[in-house]
């Protein structure tokens, strides 16, 4: 898997997302603290990426995380969340 040749994201990422918000709110409602689930997901991630990419693969994607995070879009969607509407994609 990984992008098409138009740098489009694969058609099962949906499917994936959708299944680990639910794993999400799962974990949330037996009461499991917010960061032990997001390093439980971060380090799952790192994992299966180590089995199928390359590290030079790898640094981009973590990249392109901190890069979200410096333009501020994480805050935009805890400010979205806030106000009750969907966060943007």
């Amino acid at each position: 898997m990984g992008l098409d040749p138009q740098g489009q994201a694969p058609e099962d990422l949906s499917h994936a997302g959708a299944v680990a918000d639910k794993a999400i709110e799962y974990m949330l409602e037996q009461g499991i603290a917010p960061i032990s689930i997001a390093s439980a997901l971060l380090g799952g991630a790192l994992g299966l990426m180590a089995r199928s990419m390359e590290d030079a693969a790898i640094a981009n994607v973590l990249r392109s995380a901190l890069m979200s995070v410096e333009r501020g879009e994480l805050q935009e969607m805890r400010q979205a969340d806030e106000k009750g509407n969907a966060p943007r994609a």
